[in-house]
């Protein structure tokens, strides 16, 4: 016999799903009978809400949905922290849990992981939530995630197996051939429409968002054939490369990218919210747009979010650029252009904004000069915040972090776990405080487990700095924040991984270069000197 559950690893495997993050329980063992027999990697974190980050990691460097087995009750509410980051920045995750048998939902008895109802409570941060009734209908289920995965907004879905249903009888069941799925494709005389109002611009603005991130030749087509000055969210770092004569960076809630914003007179905003944590880190309002806006997004009310437009435009992003550019005329980014002119100023401007910046700057410089191609996935932490700013890639997927939307601690270990699975072959760096560390410190030994090798670039100031230093701006008593910090490094040491504080920027070098491929390594800087002035 085969039973529903072999059934489904099955139908994953079929569908291309390599990798399922997971701890097996009493109600999920039933979905574990089939894996050993299959192609799919199985990694096992210490938590369900590291699961999660691990799935969300992979997801966003391989595009592909990141698969999550959970159990009854407390395996749902544990990674449900992961799911809401995985909402908010639109990443395709699949949540697979068990549930208590159909007969015994929602009775109250007292039942092993029992909740009134795990649907209910997911709802909010899914696309859909759906309780297999039937063996037989989960192909149509599945073929619905993969839906909302591959032709709209990508976000998580959860299916949830009651525990009678995992074990049923699926033998007369065949495997059904993956959903060919379409993004939709924008309307024609919009996208005319806007390409008029385009080439009439004199001083265009264009903002791209993380829908952008599989268009990055279409979008340094795009910028190069308006001539516009481009500002990136952080999920869109690199779809513009270092240097380029029209990147503004991620700055969006600078005085001097705003005052150019006031000054465009038609805005091209692409696969991107327009929201605060991205427009509006300095919480004050003041990001406000002066021309015409054209928004296009797969999201339908996406786009009367924030900002209304003048002219509103779903569809894909990548379709949209394509479309876009067959009415525009190509050309090639000059430095002297009449945009690259504009963004220069800027720049200029920027850079004196920055000048008290040079150690993070000499940070980063020192990492990339080492490594390179290295991927940065990061919590909220005071690297990230800097590197949000700073930093530049050659290459979409490279820098991503939890400090924007959602928001959660404790993301950038297990991301970058996930991120350094979909893609070993590319240095990953988790950006880590040693507070949001805490967080999710035991994932370090889900590293060890699988031979993953990333670097863990831990900035240790003792504490919550960044909420400190907020709460003293705002003239309250600093509580909280002077947190009792351990031996991190020791601590690592113990789970298996190389730990070093670097000294100084030569010491660090020294470290990144010869860091183990089958474990990770740590690396604590103190803020203070040599580091920071």
């Amino acid at each position: 016999m085969t039973t529903c559950g072999e059934f489904l690893v099955k139908q994953l495997e079929a569908w291309g799903v390599d990798t399922v993050f997971g701890i097996p329980g009493v109600h999920t063992v039933e979905l574990y009978r089939g894996l050993p027999h299959s192609g799919i990697r199985h990694i096992t974190p210490r938590h369900e809400q590291g699961a999660g980050f691990m799935a969300d990691g992979y997801a966003r460097v391989s595009g592909k949905p990141g698969v999550c087995f959970i159990i009854t009750g407390p395996g749902m509410t544990n990674i449900l922290t992961a799911m809401g980051q995985a909402y908010a920045d639109s990443i395709p995750m699949l949540v697979i849990s068990s549930v208590n048998e159909r007969a015994r939902l929602g009775l109250g008895k007292g039942y092993l992981h029992e909740l009134p109802n795990q649907r209910a409570m997911s709802a909010g941060v899914t696309a859909f939530s759906h309780t297999l009734m039937s063996v037989e209908e989960l192909p149509g289920v599945l073929a619905r995630a993969f839906a909302v995965f591959e032709g709209e907004r990508p976000r998580p879905v959860h299916i949830e197996l009651p525990l009678d249903i995992i074990t049923a009888d699926a033998s007369h069941m065949r495997l059904a051939a993956r959903p060919r799925v379409e993004r939709p494709a924008p309307n024609r005389t919009l996208i005319r429409d806007a390409a008029a109002l385009l080439k009439n611009a004199q001083r265009p603005l264009l903002l791209l968002g993380g829908g952008c991130v599989a268009a990055q030749a279409e979008a340094r087509a795009l910028a190069a054939s308006l001539d516009a000055p481009t500002a990136l969210t952080i999920n869109a770092k690199g779809l513009l490369p270092p240097n380029h004569p029209l990147l503004l960076g991620s700055n969006q809630s600078l005085l001097p990218v705003r005052q150019l914003a006031l000054e465009a007179d038609v805005v091209l905003a692409i696969g991107t919210e327009l929201g605060e944590t991205d427009y509006d880190v300095v919480f004050d309002g003041n990001f406000k747009l002066g021309g015409a806006l054209i928004r296009v997004d797969i999201d339908a009310q996406q786009l009367q979010r924030n900002f209304a437009p003048h002219l509103a435009i779903q569809g894909d992003a990548r379709l949209a650029m394509r479309m876009l550019l067959a009415e525009l005329n190509p050309c090639e980014p000059r430095a002297d252009s009449p945009g690259a002119r504009r963004t220069a100023a800027v720049q200029a401007q920027l850079a004196e904004d920055f000048a008290g910046w040079g150690h993070y700057r000499q940070l980063f410089d020192t990492v990339l000069e080492v490594l390179p191609e290295a991927r940065f996935v990061g919590d909220s932490t005071q690297t990230v915040y800097s590197g949000n700013h700073l930093v530049e890639l050659d290459g979409a997927r490279r820098w991503f972090n939890a400090s924007t939307g959602y928001g959660t601690l404790g993301y950038g270990l297990p991301a970058a776990i996930g991120a350094k699975l979909a893609e070993p072959g590319r240095p990953v760096i988790s950006l880590m405080g040693d507070g949001g560390l805490q967080f999710t410190l035991p994932e370090l030994a889900s590293a060890v487990e699988a031979g993953v090798g990333i670097i863990v670039l831990l900035w240790n100031n003792s504490g919550y700095g960044e909420i400190k230093r907020y709460m003293q701006r705002r003239d309250i008593e600093p509580l909280g924040v002077d947190i009792y910090t351990p031996d991190l490094l020791a601590i690592a040491r113990g789970f298996g991984c190389a730990a070093e504080r670097a000294r100084d920027h030569a010491h660090l070098a020294e470290l990144l270069s010869t860091a183990p491929s089958d474990r990770p390594l740590i690396i604590e800087v103190l803020e203070q000197a040599p580091f920071h002035p």
